[in-house]
């Protein structure tokens, strides 16, 4: 953290996956971890920009508290490519100290509408704590009577 706490908390996971199992003892799995989409579009002529692309995944944290008792509030915000920031999403944390920690279970879902690299900033405190990638790729396949090809 930039203002100098070394203290905690301490951040032990932030991904992106297609989802978060968690089992009847609270231990967590993480499926299938995600840091490209690739969309595709086919067809004689595929449109030059790409269409709206759903995504729906799940963004984990993971947090273990070091000296940092008490209750909290962990933020992500999404940066698209051409810099548009989305409205931050709050979750409450509770954090007893040492070892204890926090987990966040997220599902993000929205209509990427450029291709490029988004970045999901994590902040605690008003402070970032880490940014986790993802990579939005357009293909175009123009399929003809020999199949589908690339097209650049």
């Amino acid at each position: 953290m930039s203002n100098g706490e070394t203290n905690g908390p301490y951040l032990t996971a932030a991904l992106l996956c297609e989802k978060v199992l968690q089992e009847k003892d609270g231990i967590l799995s993480a499926i299938r971890i995600v840091d490209r989409i690739i969309a595709t579009a086919q067809g004689s002529q595929p449109p030059e920009q790409m269409p709206p692309v759903p995504v729906n995944i799940a963004a984990l944290l993971m947090l273990k508290s070091g000296a940092a008792r008490g209750s909290y509030t962990v933020k992500i915000q999404s940066v698209a490519p051409s810099g548009f920031r989305s409205p931050e999403v709050s979750w409450p944390i509770f954090l007893e100290g040492e070892d204890r920690g926090a987990n966040v279970v997220l599902q993000i879902v929205f209509q990427a509408t450029e291709e490029g690299l988004y970045w999901f900033e994590v902040s605690f405190k008003d402070e970032l704590l880490t940014r986790i990638p993802l990579r939005v790729v357009y293909q175009r396949l123009a399929i003809g009577q020999t199949g589908g090809t690339p097209v650049h």
